[in-house]
């Protein structure tokens, strides 16, 4: 550049600048975008409650939704898709073009250099930038919605292994119950057989039940153990600090009609998301369509030739436009076409999915809500009256210890038969909030 002339050189300094600093202006833009502190960034470290504090579900909730990777994953390709869409809308850049050429090895003309400076600009033509743009915009549409359905199914993940704790601290209340009953035969059969009233084998029944119930407790607390850790791993922590979880498992809803339910599964996130996912498929058609308008090339600048010639500075103008005899884009065309009946064919099966998952979900809980119902008022009463009379009838030697077994164990089982059936209601009730998107107690106003 230091030959060149200095007119020459003066325009290509100014160009040169004029580059730098649009180049400087856009990367600010792009700081002040990107680059400001994301508050739910500036802590990593899972924060859990505190030693021996009560966990509730709400709590539970808000911890996972703030600390678990797989989500905060979902949450940076929303940001990076975001990214996209700022570049999908920006021009095209200016091109730069500087020749030179020496012509005196070729011709006797006096000028025996010339030098040109060009400033090439492409114009994109058919709406082809807010097409581009629009698409963009849609696919971050798209991934939001992938990321409230994961962020929905997070919660119904938390929800039913909080249940799981809040059910499995019943299930060692009841194991100890149980444990503590079969002591109290194993102290009334002890004296039935100092007393003469039963022979021994009663007494190495008993001990036979109470190891039963030993084993029943050990496992309870086993598995509340395992649904601890699973519930506090949902954050990250796989040390759980909370001494126990809060909650209750007989709170009942009134079930709505299947009708007002299915009205609200177009809430559902992955039904929006397949409406999204058809919007962009259309949105990518409508840029190939303007793809196949050419697009314009205009160049401008200016030629230098050598000093021995008057006038020796010229400008220079140019336009190129392809034309579209061969390619006109029509292989792309079908190709946006084809992708336009997938996603509506997926958008189709999407919310069949979604309507037999809500009716499956719908008609389990009406049956678990009967059984609960019969438990409650009709089976349980009549397990403890049983139990009341086996136990009082055998202290008086009326009934036979495997009498007071059998009412023992069927009192026991039909108490766990009860706590499976509101541990699965709570359930349904979560996997059809899932589903819809709204609490069940929404559905009713």
């Amino acid at each position: 550049m230091l030959f060149l002339p200095l007119q020459t050189r003066l325009i290509v300094l100014l160009i040169l600048t004029l580059g730098f600093v649009a180049v400087s202006v856009a990367e600010n833009n792009a700081t002040s975008v990107f680059s400001q502190p994301n508050e739910e960034d500036t802590t990593n470290t899972p924060v859990s409650p505190v030693e021996g504090e009560a966990l509730t579900l709400r709590d539970s909730i808000q911890l996972a939704l703030q600390h678990n990777p797989d989500l905060a994953s979902f949450e940076k390709e929303i940001k990076a898709l975001h990214g996209l869409t700022i570049q999908a809308g920006l021009l095209p850049n200016p091109v730069i073009q500087y020749d030179s050429e020496d012509v005196s090895s070729r011709s006797n003309s006096p000028a025996a250099r010339f030098d040109s400076l060009r400033i090439i600009q492409l114009f994109e033509t058919g709406g082809k930038r807010a097409a581009r743009t629009q698409a963009a915009l849609l696919g971050q549409e798209t991934a939001e919605q992938d990321y409230e359905a994961r962020r929905l199914d997070l919660i119904a993940r938390v929800a039913n292994i909080f249940l799981d704790v809040l059910a499995g601290q019943e299930r060692l209340k009841l194991a100890l119950a149980s444990q503590e009953l079969a002591r109290k035969v194993v102290d009334a059969a002890a004296k039935r057989v100092i007393a003469g009233k039963a022979p021994p084998i009663e007494e190495t029944r008993a001990q036979v039940a109470l190891a039963t119930a030993n084993i029943e407790v050990e496992q309870a607390q086993r598995n509340l153990i395992s649904f601890r850790k699973q519930l506090a791993l949902l954050w990250g922590n796989p040390n759980p600090s909370f001494a126990h979880v809060l909650g209750e498992l007989e709170s009942f809803v009134i079930i709505p009609e299947l009708e007002v339910l299915e009205a609200r599964l177009q809430q559902n996130p992955l039904a929006l998301r397949s409406l999204k996912n058809l919007e962009q498929r259309q949105a990518l058609f409508t840029l190939e369509k303007a793809r196949r308008i050419p697009d314009i090339t205009v160049n401008a600048g200016i030629r230098r030739y050598g000093h021995d010639i008057p006038n020796d500075t010229t400008a220079l103008v140019g336009i190129s436009i392809p034309l579209p005899l061969f390619d006109r884009n029509q292989g792309n065309l079908m190709a946006a076409q084809q992708r336009i009946n997938r996603a509506a064919d997926e958008q189709n099966a999407m919310d069949l999915q979604l309507r037999t998952l809500l009716a499956q979900a719908y008609e389990s809980l009406v049956a678990a809500d009967q059984q609960i119902n019969m438990l409650r008022d009709e089976i349980l009463p009549g397990a403890r009256e049983t139990f009341r009379m086996a136990s009082r009838g055998y202290e008086l030697g009326r009934f036979g210890f495997l009498e007071l077994l059998d009412a023992q164990r069927t009192l026991f089982q039909n108490q766990t038969l009860y706590l499976q059936a509101l541990t699965n209601y709570q359930r349904l009730i979560n996997e059809i909030e899932r589903l819809t998107a709204v609490s069940m107690e929404q559905h009713i106003n």
